[in-house]
């Protein structure tokens, strides 16, 4: 058994197929989710796990070399907001039915059970060299 890192065995398989300009979508529990992207549902109840520590845990296993969320975010959840700007510096923001538009194109969706609005960033994967 895998000692530290990602456990899930379908996350950590996800991760591993991922590759350069990939598409990661992390999503609270009500995002809309496209047919077509990979899914993985981490969701167990309300607020477990955090959207926190999902984003958190992947940025330990991830190269991102961008990042998209919500313009509604800076009103209407701060706190995810501030998570994220504290995370990607260049955070591109765009309204909310663009980014859901968005994720049809995404390799990889990981749903949290994230239970606040707009607690939702697509990643693009970035290379380690």
């Amino acid at each position: 058994m895998k000692k530290s890192g990602i456990l899930n065995r379908h996350l950590a398989g996800a991760i591993a197929e991922l590759g350069h300009g990939d598409g990661v979508l992390v999503c609270d529990a009500g995002m809309p989710i496209p047919p077509g992207p990979r899914v993985v549902d981490l969701a167990f109840r309300a607020g477990t796990p955090s959207f926190a520590e999902v984003v958190d845990g992947l940025l330990d296993e991830l190269v991102v070399e961008g990042a998209t969320a919500a313009e509604e975010i800076r009103d209407a959840n701060p706190a995810v907001a501030a998570l994220l700007d504290g995370h990607f510096p260049r955070l591109e923001l765009v309204p909310h039915d663009e980014l859901k538009a968005r994720t049809a194109a995404a390799r990889l969706v990981v749903r949290t059970g994230e239970a606040r609005p707009y607690a939702n960033v697509l990643l693009r994967c970035g290379v380690f060299f």
